[in-house]
């Protein structure tokens, strides 16, 4: 269970993780600047646990991988838009951050909300509102990837079987 921090559309990469700070990827140090040119105060406030919901086309800009893992650094368990930009959509699953695909949770849940995500069935249950909204499921490979925390881990692990 999460806050939610809401964000509008087309929130690119250089929002998420602004380049000046694009010297290290180490997760902790990325996490201290995350969000901070739309949301000065969101290092600060968010907790282990929350969720950013956003509007469409999250993501977009370059390719950075910095982005996901800065956004995984700061504690965020999970990110819902209508859509992600297709390189963004793929990074964030190479590093491990869930990201789910939904209009109606995207429009309905607001900042604040409490939040609880089932990523294998697809659900996403606003307490706040009490209500519940639908998202495609993760197909198995894809919850394995994420429960090893991204794709180098998964792939190590296969090759120690």
């Amino acid at each position: 269970m999460g806050k939610a921090f809401k964000y509008g559309d087309n929130i690119d990469t250089d929002v998420i993780i602004p380049a000046r700070h694009l010297t290290t990827s180490d997760p902790e140090e990325l996490a201290k600047h995350c969000m901070e040119d739309i949301d000065s105060k969101f290092p600060d406030k968010v907790r282990k646990g929350d969720i950013i919901v956003a509007g469409k086309n999250f993501g977009c800009g370059s390719s950075r991988e910095h982005a996901p893992i800065a956004i995984k650094g700061s504690g965020i368990t999970c990110v819902i838009a209508p859509t992600f930009a297709r390189i963004f959509y793929r990074n964030s699953f190479n590093t491990g951050l869930p990201i789910l695909e939904s209009s109606e949770a995207a429009e309905k849940i607001d900042d604040g909300d409490e939040v609880i995500v089932d990523f294998e069935k697809g659900k996403i249950m606003n307490l706040t509102k009490d209500e519940t909204y639908k998202a495609e499921p993760f197909p198995k490979f894809m919850t394995e990837l994420i429960k090893q925390g991204g794709l180098a881990n998964y792939v190590r692990k296969q090759h120690k079987k």
